[in-house]
């Protein structure tokens, strides 16, 4: 039972703690399922991302239930899934109650998501440098993520049609 709760608590410092999403949340994630708690090697969590990537839903979401499954099958799954969306939904409930409550003074939950924009935005920079510095590891890596950022950057191309394109990419580049 230490187990999962062990589970449950870590997923739920990430979703306490990563404000901004998903990728927000990589950091923390990583942290905690790397470092921390030594669930998984980097190389396992560089998959589960993966997975989690293309898997619909949250990558929060699906990256706690992937981890969960790894380290204590489905209950475990089951323990890490509900510690990440615990916090919002408790978070949410409460400023439902507070913007109800307090609806005249509406203008100090508004300064809070401005001061903690810039936070957010060094949380997903900090993802994309651990993630780039692990992932692009020689000119094969780095030609499909320069190919991959002009696409979606500079010609605006849609999102899906990037990913299967690189994805065609990387199979004819690995071959």
């Amino acid at each position: 039972m230490i187990d999962y709760i062990k589970l449950f608590l870590a997923f739920f410092k990430v979703g306490l703690f990563g404000f901004g999403g998903g990728y927000a949340m990589l950091p923390l994630i990583q942290k905690e399922v790397v470092e921390i708690n030594k669930w998984l090697d980097f190389k396992e969590f560089m998959d589960v991302l993966a997975i989690s990537q293309v898997t619909p839903g949250p990558i929060s979401v699906n990256a706690a239930t992937f981890v969960g499954y790894k380290v204590k099958g489905v209950l475990g799954s089951a323990f890490a899934t509900l510690g990440v969306a615990m916090p919002s939904f408790i978070i949410i409930l409460f400023l439902a109650y507070i913007i109800k409550k307090y609806r005249s003074q509406i203008k100090a939950v508004e300064y809070f998501f401005q001061a903690i924009r810039p936070v957010v935005i060094a949380l997903i920079l900090q993802a994309a440098i651990n993630i780039g510095r692990n992932s692009i590891t020689g000119i094969k890596e780095f030609t499909i993520a320069a190919v991959t950022f002009a696409g979606i950057y500079f010609l605006k191309a849609n999102p899906i049609a990037v990913i299967f394109f690189s994805a065609l990419f990387g199979v004819l580049i690995y071959r």
